[in-house]
């Protein structure tokens, strides 16, 4: 039995991941699991893991095993489904992201996404000619992040716009913005924490779900708030559940609401005065 590699979420759940694949991408697999320090197996279901990344020749993949232990599985991808009707369809500069980002007058902008998870707001942002980068301090999240922008960037409709505008990089957004230099900080800092847990837990996304067993609830957001607050130019944005309570600290200057989502806020003059 081949070992593998365990993580304690909220000392609650343990999540048992290995990496696994067949040719023709074997050797890319190897590389990937060397990369994560975690197992590579020909046949995850085989084993006793809860979480595997599956590596075929169209993409990467995180598969999860199910109570019947079949699998259900997320992914990147920018040149179709959500993110590209997102693309087409949006609402442009009129959205509520944009606004709540700072879009105006066409003037782009340089922005951090902090918590950048599968990086589908970033996205958008970079469609509308932000320069963005995204930061992730989950390596299984960031390795998904990667692929997904790797095989965006060779798309003829898209990828000179995602190789040019969308930087991933793998870090603790608390530990890298309290390192970021004078001269390397963005105009907008953008935060999208872990939502707080619904009752009706059949309402929380696949993809949600799966971000949460990985990386936990976010419990340090309010102090990754503190420390982007010391570091954007402009403003913070931080993405709400509509009727969620803000993040602990300074109350936002302003909201912009839409019917499910609620982006809070703070201008960086208004936390100049505030204090």
């Amino acid at each position: 039995m081949v070992p593998s590699i365990s993580i304690a979420v909220n000392s609650s759940k343990t999540v048992v991941i290995v990496v696994a694949s067949t040719a023709p991408v074997y050797q890319a697999a190897a590389d990937l699991a060397a990369e994560l320090a975690l197992p590579l197996v020909a046949d995850p279901v085989a084993i006793d893991c809860t979480h595997w990344l599956n590596l075929t020749p169209q993409r990467l993949e995180l598969r999860e095993r199910n109570l019947v232990g079949t699998a259900r599985s997320i992914y990147v991808d920018f040149t179709q489904g959500p993110a590209a009707h997102r693309r087409r369809f949006g609402g442009g500069c009129n959205q509520p992201l944009a606004r709540a980002i700072g879009l105006k007058g066409g003037t782009p902008l340089i922005v951090l996404d902090a918590t950048a998870g599968l990086g589908r707001d970033a996205f958008v942002l970079a469609c509308l000619g932000c320069t963005v980068y995204l930061l992730e301090r989950s390596p299984i999240i960031a390795a998904l992040l990667r692929d997904g922008l790797q095989r965006a960037a060779q798309d003829p409709e898209i990828g000179s716009l995602v190789a040019e505008r969308l930087h991933l990089i793998a870090a603790n957004g608390h530990d890298y913005l309290q390192n970021l230099p004078e001269e390397q900080r963005p105009d907008t800092i953008y935060l999208d924490p872990m939502y707080p847990h619904r009752q009706k837990s059949a309402l929380v996304k696949k993809e949600m779900r799966l971000l949460r067993q990985l990386v936990g609830d976010d419990e340090d957001a309010p102090e990754l708030l503190a420390a982007a607050l010391t570091r954007a130019r402009r403003r913070v944005v931080v993405k709400r559940p509509r009727l969620a309570p803000p993040l602990a600290g300074p109350p936002p200057g302003f909201r912009i609401v839409s019917p499910n989502t609620r982006f809070d806020v703070y201008p960086i003059s208004h936390q100049s005065s505030a204090k």
